[in-house]
């Protein structure tokens, strides 16, 4: 046993100090990036925030209506095969969408059979278990880029910054970042397990740059202030589940409580998650989500507008004309936790 004594930190334990800005608007401010990926070297331009491959938000409607605002949208992994070809042979060439799959044989399998139809139309690929700490996950991360040269991958998820590397390494283009921070997982509080998500987000970074690689933060974002610190911590990507959820676009069951519409949002280790998908929890394991009512929330593109304009303005505090500039003109204020708790800010 040891113990770690260094500073870690999360959202809520920061704010961004404000700088000196020439921006006369928000309007001025471009949150679109330009990447080319080490390993498919295939270049992306888009603004860089993913819908989550949640089966309540990863959904082919959520993905066309994201696409309209150049973001992204991966995928979950329940679409039967020909729904996926139906889809992809659709997309349009500027639409950034991740086909989304496991590491089981089964997984493997299906995403041959599915890219054997869609061909290129799949460029972009999100592997997606809980622990990418397994030597199974970074085996099957090795196979898939072996026989899939020209295809990105988002891998994940991950918290430390060797393990990012290493992945990178090992053919992830992306890593994915995160262990226990979305708003409907109860890992940290079922395992143990964890790590703060801005400390993540910057350990990760800067050990995936190092080597070309790029990262998404995966979790933990409950506002367009969050997003705007993600991306100041030097997160590429981001992906978005809760905030998110509860749109027309999204797959979730709608009821009704004291005449008010509700919308359910569970996670996706979450037991109403594994009774839809799996057939129940497996005896050897324990529900690591929750499931939550949201109120219905309509379409989604008032959401984006709202979280796009928070990053627009993060922008103009600091001075960055692009969304490129933030994280180099970001300097990261500490707050007291315990002024936090009385004030009851967040």
């Amino acid at each position: 046993m040891r113990i770690e004594a260094e500073l870690k930190l999360d959202f809520q334990d920061v704010l961004i100090r404000p700088k000196r800005s020439t921006l006369g608007s928000r309007a001025e401010v471009e949150l679109s990036r330009e990447f080319s990926f080490r390993h498919s070297g295939a270049a992306y331009r888009g603004v860089p925030i993913i819908a989550a491959n949640m089966d309540t938000v990863g959904t082919f409607e959520m993905a066309g209506a994201l696409a309209r605002h150049r973001l992204a949208s991966a995928l979950h992994k329940h679409y039967g095969d020909s729904q996926l070809i139906d889809f992809f042979g659709g997309l349009a060439d500027d639409a950034t969408v991740f086909y989304s799959m496991g590491i089981t044989r089964e997984d493997y399998e299906k995403f041959r059979r599915v890219k054997e139809e869609a061909g290129d139309a799949i460029g972009f690929v999100c592997v997606d278990v809980a622990n990418g700490y397994t030597k199974a996950f970074v085996d099957f991360l090795q196979t898939l880029r072996a026989a899939y040269p020209r295809v990105t991958i988002m891998a994940g998820n991950v918290v430390t910054g060797e393990m990012a590397e290493e992945l990178i390494l090992d053919g992830a283009d992306i890593v994915k970042v995160g262990i226990g921070p979305g708003s409907v997982c109860t890992t940290r509080k079922m395992t143990g397990v964890g790590y703060p998500q801005l400390s993540a987000i910057i350990e990760c970074a800067d050990a995936a740059h190092g080597l070309g690689g790029l990262i998404c933060a995966d979790g933990g974002c409950t506002s367009a202030g969050d997003l705007a610190k993600a991306f100041g911590g030097g997160a590429d990507f981001i992906m978005l589940g809760g905030m998110l959820a509860g749109h027309d676009e999204c797959m979730g069951e709608v009821v009704e409580r004291n005449g008010e519409r509700k919308m359910r949002f569970y996670g996706m280790s979450s037991r109403a998650a594994m009774d839809k998908h799996a057939g129940g929890v497996a005896h050897y394991r324990a529900s690591e989500g929750k499931e939550v009512l949201l109120d219905c929330r309509g379409p989604v593109d008032a959401t984006v507008q709202e979280i796009l304009g928070g990053v627009r303005s993060a922008c103009t505090y600091v001075g960055a004309r692009k969304l490129k500039e933030l994280s180099k003109r970001t300097t990261f204020v500490r707050v007291a936790r315990q002024l936090n708790d009385v004030f009851g800010q967040s």
